[in-house]
């Protein structure tokens, strides 16, 4: 079975758990003020495995779904039964690594939570995105749009995002997910980057 399956089963267990467990809920959900003064670390992994909704946890799932699978794949091409292993790592520690700049910022402020696998979806996305530049993404699952273009749009939206206010969102996570899956992809393969750069000169906007 794809570790992409057993990743989105855990997931959907642990939320529906979470949801009927107020305790387990606020044990798990990340808050950096809890994180620094009783060093509960382990928040960094469990936030991604609860979701604050059903939406939220449908559309994290369903983006893992179609480009985790796609990415593990293509890691088990390249490296055999060690890609199992950097697509474990690609996820997981995207996770946690999208959490510390929200841990830097908001260590001191008691009332701040987040939680999701955006993450580490993200480092997924940006990751398959380097592989695979010019397949089309569908945004809103309606409007293709070229993955590289998509990729642009979204470090846009969530850098203006993470400096502004509002939505509860934790759009750093977004930003700092995706950074960390293009950096260990291209550690990981930098022969991507002549790839993706051959890929892009091929690209014609109006083909």
């Amino acid at each position: 079975m794809a570790i992409t399956y057993i990743l989105i089963a855990i997931t959907v267990i642990a939320s529906f758990y979470a949801w009927s467990n107020h305790s387990i809920f606020h044990q798990w959900i990340f808050n950096p003020y809890q994180v620094s003064q009783r060093k509960q670390y382990y928040r960094f992994i469990t936030s991604g495995f609860i979701h604050s909704s059903h939406i939220h946890l449908l559309f994290n799932m369903i983006a893992f779904y179609y480009f985790g699978l796609a990415m593990e794949t293509k890691l088990l091409i390249l490296f055999d039964e060690m890609g199992i292993i950097y697509f474990l790592i690609l996820y997981l520690v995207g996770i946690i690594i999208s959490d510390f700049p929200t841990f830097i910022r908001h260590r001191n402020n008691p009332g701040y939570n987040s939680l999701g696998a955006s993450g580490g979806v993200s480092a997924v996305v940006f990751s398959y995105i380097l592989f695979f530049p010019l397949r089309e993404i569908y945004l809103f699952f309606i409007i293709p749009i070229p993955g590289f273009i998509l990729g642009i749009l979204f470090i846009v939206y969530s850098y203006y995002k993470g400096n502004s206010t509002g939505d509860n969102i934790n759009h750093d996570a977004h930003l700092f997910g995706a950074l960390f899956g293009l950096v260990f992809t291209i550690v990981l393969e930098p022969g991507v980057i002549n790839s993706f750069i051959a890929q892009l000169s091929q690209f014609n906007p109006f083909n």
